[in-house]
């Protein structure tokens, strides 16, 4: 258990939290069909592998030339957060505007066309990889890490678990597309309002811990 490897391995899951995780998915992945959901998962996949393997073995110096702290990305991902989570809190995205416009469908007056839904090349990035899935946090995790990696044995065995790490975020995000399709709509938008509330009460989280960093680190010097 005292294995870097593992320890870094469970600190991202322990962050991450599968449960919760799936939770805040379901409103993002209601609009699209089982195959789109299957590629979104495989693409979460890869951005988290590719972000957390470049914590690992770039992250400090990439940091340093771009003037760049774990403290700000924190607070950045809590305000991308926070643009994504109000909306659902509000009621105003997700399963709250599809009843609404299955309401207006149902009036023989109004028969309005139904909307596409977004590009999943347009979410796929933000909000679902950053912050949904990883953020300065997980960032600082893999640079921490990489510190106390002593040899480039240790940095692979890191590799390892990052690409583990990777797989169970694109194992969950697929989960939450089967189990969006088993709930009904009313369940879905009582969902998608507890949803925006937790997320709203996390992005609260991020901007106060990125701010407070962020002070901290200008009176530290």
């Amino acid at each position: 258990m005292t294995h870097p490897a593992l320890v870094l391995f469970l600190a991202l899951f322990g962050l991450y939290s599968p449960v919760a995780a799936l939770a805040s998915y379901l409103p993002i992945v209601r609009p699209y069909g089982g195959g789109q959901v299957n590629r979104l998962a495989a693409g979460l996949a890869l951005n988290v592998a590719v972000f957390v393997l470049a914590a690992l073995w770039v992250g400090e110096p990439l940091l340093k030339l771009l003037g760049i702290s774990t403290a700000a990305l924190t607070a950045t991902g809590g305000i991308a957060l926070a643009y994504a989570a109000i909306p659902l809190m509000r009621g105003k995205a997700g399963a709250v505007e599809e009843l609404e416009r299955l309401q207006e469908q149902e009036r023989p007056e109004i028969a309005p066309s139904p909307e596409p839904p977004p590009d999943p090349k347009s979410i796929l990035f933000t909000p679902l990889s950053f912050p949904l899935t990883v953020g300065g946090t997980t960032f600082a995790f893999g640079v921490a890490a990489s510190a106390e990696a002593s040899t480039v044995r240790d940095k692979l065995a890191l590799s390892v678990a990052a690409l583990c790490f990777a797989a169970v975020t694109g194992l969950t995000l697929y989960l939450s597309g089967h189990v969006q399709r088993r709930i009904s709509l009313k369940g879905a938008m009582l969902l998608d309002r507890v949803a925006g509330i937790l997320l709203t009460a996390i992005a609260v989280i991020l901007l106060a811990n990125g701010f407070t960093d962020l002070v901290t680190a200008r009176l530290g010097r």
